[in-house]
């Protein structure tokens, strides 16, 4: 079980911020934090080619679809179940000038407007205790993702292979507490090649300095641990 392991911390979050300055993000929406950055590092050194189709799934204030258009790409699109974010992600595109469509809802609706040759995303992965999920709309759904932090990983690691054109590729960030080699396990059981392709090691936010009784008591930390490792991980779809 790899909830506890612990990875070499590089690469890491750059010094250079790969996000761009003054992002507007209304109350309730994500506001981006260093698993964005690590995410977005990763993005930015993508190559994409002319023409390129991007997906930002669960994509709070449109920051990686921002960097995705930056990195070259032609047309992308930007999904989000909270209306709060859908607005925000549409402020941002707009200010900017850039050409992003942003819509309301989940995999159906990403699916939808596919396939794309890469998925970008940076899901809900806080594990927490039964009703956790229940919380104001915006608010804890944030980060929130069930008992073990995958409600929102295990769907998108089942379709990630149909939102995928052939030769198409997937990045999704996450901490190691909701399982590394379970994401790696669902990707490569859809007949994707998937590996971690960054990670650093971060002290635990306020989220999860509140959570850590629960990780600890479930085995998903430590005693005493007051840190995370993120990690990018790569899935792609053979050509």
């Amino acid at each position: 079980m790899d909830r506890t392991a612990s990875f070499n911390s590089s690469p890491s979050i750059p010094e250079a911020d790969p996000l761009p300055p003054r992002i507007c993000v209304l109350p309730g929406v994500y506001r981006p934090q260093q698993d964005t950055r690590l995410i977005a590092s990763v993005l930015a050194a993508t190559s994409l080619s002319a023409g390129s189709r991007v997906l930002d799934f669960c994509t709070g204030s449109g920051a990686l679809a921002m960097v995705a258009v930056r990195s070259g790409a032609a047309h992308v699109t930007a999904v989000d179940t909270s209306a709060r974010a859908v607005a925000a992600a549409w402020i941002n595109a707009r200010l900017r000038g850039l050409p992003i469509r942003v819509r309301r809802g989940g995999l159906v609706a990403a699916a939808e407007a596919g396939p794309f040759d890469l998925v970008v995303s940076n899901p809900p992965y806080v594990p927490g205790p039964e009703g956790a999920l229940s919380g104001p709309a915006g608010h804890s759904a944030r980060w929130d993702a069930g008992r073990d932090g995958r409600a929102v990983l295990e769907p998108l690691c089942a379709a990630a292979a149909e939102l995928l054109r052939p030769g198409g590729s997937l990045l999704v960030v996450h901490s190691h507490v909701c399982g590394v080699s379970r994401t790696l396990s669902r990707l490569r059981g859809g007949g994707l090649d998937a590996a971690v392709v960054a990670r650093s090691r971060v002290p635990f936010g306020p989220v999860m300095r509140r959570r850590s009784a629960y990780l600890q008591t479930h085995g998903y930390c430590r005693p005493g641990q007051d840190w995370e490792e993120l990690v990018v991980i790569r899935a792609c779809k053979p050509a």
